[in-house]
């Protein structure tokens, strides 16, 4: 008759933690996958498989021991005790294991990994991308992070280190920014190369030689843009057609300001409340914007190569401020303060459609500005993440959103 040979389970002790034999055999069996199958990686004997793969999979592998172990030993061994004492679940330093339990925990750990593993993540960042960011960093799946803002956020500034390449819209973002690689690439909008000016106003309903002026307050604060309008619509009729954007509580108020107007100057006030798919016919039909100063207002107003008289939402951590600056710095756009910004500031914001020159000026600066191909140059981090491939070169990537290198 075979007898068990009888000894202490427990290896030795550690403070509360006793370590036993069968932790350090899984330990030993995690060292051995994980030497064993980098060498095979690396010599190509698994197919498809890259040495990174190895230590994803080794981390699917220990929690899949660790979590299905402990419930295995929960529901199979104790479960009366644990019920009553489901605090003490949590107590893995105190032993209970079940092989069965880690078993299963290793089976669904490999389906886990076999069906939702990533080749990549992309994020814009935010607190909810700092979970994402550091499991894809544990995991080995690279990470790349674009951030639209001159002045970036604290979670962008605090998880920049975990994605190993950032993309951003201004050049002074890298600076503030302690990341490991660091491209500029432009805010990715839908792409302008394809529409067509005369066919957007065609689109519209806007004669080809008709002034229009553009007035949209993004989502944020939308009240002081509607007031302003509402107040200088007299004057700003008598010199261009108003396209404006109200939101749903300002659009029956603008219906009814709308109806104040002499009859024949009714046609040239356009409220709507949101624009939706007609937003990109707006923007390459517009003569003059009046906007927020939002990464992807500023972008498109850019890649039309349109002017922008430019009113940063003064409640968004001083983001929208500095991008303001920035742009404004390129000649591309006016400054207006959000407190300054009224009928009389808009009338003469307006007064930039009776000045060619410098209407001029300010579209030539906007082009300069843009970066038509961001999108292009995002995706192509993106896919050399994910193929594992060398990251491009700078210069590669800022051909590609200027445009003046094919996709």
């Amino acid at each position: 008759m075979l007898v068990h040979p009888q000894f202490d389970p427990i290896a030795f002790q550690i403070g509360p933690v006793a370590v036993r034999w069968y932790g350090l055999m899984y330990l030993a069996a995690f060292v051995l996958f994980a030497v064993l199958g980098k060498i095979r990686a690396r010599q190509n004997l698994l197919t498809g498989w890259h040495p990174r793969d190895v230590d994803d999979m080794l981390v699917y592998g220990v929690f899949g021991v660790i979590l299905g172990g402990r419930l295995g030993y929960v529901l199979f061994y104790k479960p009366l005790y644990y019920l009553a004492h489901p605090l003490e679940i949590f107590a893995v330093w105190q032993g209970g294991m079940s092989f069965h339990g880690g078993l299963l925990g290793v089976l669904v750990a490999l389906w886990l990994f076999a069906r939702h593993r990533p080749d990549a993540v992309f994020t814009t960042g935010g607190y909810v991308a700092i979970p994402v960011m550091v499991a894809a960093r544990v995991l080995g799946i690279p990470v790349v992070l674009w951030d639209g803002n001159v002045v970036p956020g604290r979670s962008v500034r605090a998880t920049a280190r975990l994605a190993g390449a950032v993309a951003v819209s201004d050049p002074r973002t890298c600076a503030a920014l302690a990341a490991r690689r660091c491209y500029e690439t432009g805010t990715p909008i839908r792409d302008p190369r394809a529409i067509d000016h005369e066919a957007a106003r065609e689109q519209l309903g806007i004669a080809p030689r008709e002034r229009l002026l553009l007035v949209f307050g993004g989502s944020q604060a939308v009240r002081r843009f509607n007031t302003a309008v509402a107040e200088a619509l007299p004057g700003l009729v008598e010199r261009c057609t108003v396209l404006h954007v109200t939101g749903d509580e300002g659009y029956a108020a603008a219906l009814a300001t709308r109806e104040e107007l002499p009859a024949e100057r009714r046609a040239r006030y356009r409220p709507v409340p949101f624009l939706a798919d007609d937003m990109t016919a707006a923007l390459a039909s517009a003569d003059l914007v009046v906007g927020r100063a939002g990464s992807s207002t500023l972008a498109e107003c850019a890649a039309f190569a349109v002017p922008l008289i430019c009113v940063p939402y003064e409640h968004a951590g001083g983001h929208q401020r500095a991008n303001a600056e920035a742009y404004a710095a390129t000649g591309a756009a006016r400054l207006v303060e959000d407190a300054a910004f009224d009928a009389a500031a808009l009338l003469e914001a307006s007064r930039l459609l009776e000045d060619p020159s410098a209407h001029l000026a300010m579209s030539a600066a906007a082009r300069s500005a843009g970066r038509p191909g961001a999108a292009d140059a995002v995706a192509a981090l993106v896919v050399a993440a994910a193929e594992r491939r060398p990251w491009p070169a700078p210069a590669e990537i800022a051909a590609l959103a200027t445009g003046t290198r094919a996709r």
